[in-house]
């Protein structure tokens, strides 16, 4: 009897002890923000990351739709005939529009085409296999009156995809930034 005495008054004392552990374990604050903080800030992080690189992709579109404006004019005036430019100088002026956000020299592609009419242009990317094919970019400036179709094309790294929000349009983590202008050359001569 006395043993089982005993076992009673020990558990009674080591619920006691037990129940009041828990309870101020319950009551304690201490961590409780590093936690709760561990636990957002990676989603947190991955959604503020995804948001600034669409921001950016946003941001060089516009920045190669700019740069195609003021580029494709010097050909629309009739300066890079005159001049006789070749590809090669004509893609330095567009890198001259473009500076600091591209790797103008060995990732801005040009394509210039002349067309007889605006229903004959096109403005389609050129693709192999679904694939950017920068080997289906020529550079023909044209003469007065003609139509005129310029597109400059970049593969913008991709860093951040996140669930279904991926901004990848190519292999390897890439979006293809596509800009255009469409006009007829102006009477220079």
């Amino acid at each position: 009897m006395m043993l089982e005495r005993i076992k009673t008054e020990i558990s009674r004392c080591a619920g006691r002890v037990l129940g009041r552990r828990v309870g101020r374990f319950a009551r304690e604050q201490d961590g409780a923000a590093a936690i709760e903080f561990a636990l957002v800030a990676a989603p947190f992080l991955a959604l503020l990351f995804a948001i600034l690189e669409t921001a950016f992709i946003f941001f060089a579109s516009q920045t190669l739709e700019a740069a195609v404006a003021d580029s494709g004019r010097l050909i629309m005036t009739g300066q890079a005939q005159t001049a006789g430019w070749t590809a090669a100088t004509f893609k330095n002026q567009v890198c001259a529009r473009i500076f600091g956000l591209f790797d103008c020299q060995n990732g801005v592609y040009v394509n210039v085409q002349k067309y007889s009419t605006f229903g004959s242009a096109t403005t389609a990317t050129p693709y192999t296999n679904g694939q950017f094919d920068s080997t289906k970019t020529a550079y023909n400036a044209g003469d007065p009156g003609e139509i005129q179709v310029v597109q400059l094309f970049y593969q913008w790294p991709i860093y951040v995809s996140l669930f279904s929000m991926n901004l990848s349009n190519q292999n390897g983590n890439k979006r293809l930034l596509v800009a255009t202008s469409v006009f007829r050359n102006e009477p220079y001569k």
